[in-house]
């Protein structure tokens, strides 16, 4: 089955109203891209604009609340971040699990909610570097697979990022075998849990992912786009990753 490239950026806590511009070039490259799926996710406090400015792009959130509604101070629904012109979530991000200590557990959960809001989701799953050290990270993925992902996902409103821990915002990467090797045994997960549905489930990269290093990753089998953290910040460094997953 082919699958379109999917390069998804993620802001994390940072950007402004005034760092809204940078999405008028990438709005330009995806244009000039057709056969790429671009998508940001921004700031909550952002979404509403970034969808005002431009409606070319999926604008999405970084992260939802499991719960429709409630008395949950500080935390944002997925019918929230919708109304407000998010038409995606990422859900289940390891800075999350890290630093919020947040579950497999709770990232299916937030991925149920965020469909239920007619919300597409990118679900994250990745090992640490002492899992991957200790010889643990396929089993560690398959884990996470298992425990986060729907019984109901498929390729119209799921995707799956694999995006080791330590290598995210470190300039390091995993070799090309080690992450073909990661995308077929996530591949193959999600086919022993929802089916021939897998097939058409999208399964990015994530982890340092730059303009020099984007072609050569997303050549690889199973590879069909890009979660990018740091280089989606700018035009400058997250189009060139756009032209690459053009060129594959």
């Amino acid at each position: 089955m082919t699958r379109r490239k999917l390069v998804a950026g993620n802001w994390k806590m940072n950007g402004s109203l005034a760092a809204l511009g940078e999405l008028d070039a990438i709005v330009a490259a995806a244009d000039a891209a057709p056969g790429v799926d671009v998508a940001v996710a921004v700031p909550a406090t952002l979404i509403g604009p970034a969808a005002a400015r431009v409606p070319g792009v999926a604008i999405g959130a970084e992260d939802v609340h499991e719960r429709d509604a409630g008395a949950h101070t500080g935390c944002i629904s997925a019918a929230m971040v919708a109304e407000v012109g998010a038409s995606f979530t990422i859900v289940g991000h390891s800075e999350r699990r890290a630093d919020q200590g947040e579950t497999s557990q709770d990232a299916w959960a937030k991925a149920a909610a965020a469909h239920r809001q007619g919300l597409n989701v990118i679900l994250c799953c990745g090992e640490t570097e002492a899992e991957r050290n200790a010889g643990r990270a396929e089993r560690v993925v398959q884990a996470q697979i298992e425990k986060s992902v729907p019984d109901n996902a498929d390729g119209s409103w799921f995707t799956l990022a694999y995006e080791p821990r330590w290598a995210i915002g470190t300039g390091r990467t995993p070799t090309l075998e080690e992450i073909g090797s990661i995308h077929a045994i996530a591949r193959a997960k999600l086919r022993m849990l929802i089916g021939d549905a897998a097939d058409g489930v999208r399964i990015l990269y994530g982890g340092s992912v730059t303009g020099e290093n984007a072609a050569t990753i997303l050549a690889v089998d199973d590879v069909d786009g890009a979660l990018v953290g740091g280089a989606s910040l700018t035009a400058a460094k997250f189009v060139p990753i756009i032209e690459a997953a053009a060129g594959v």
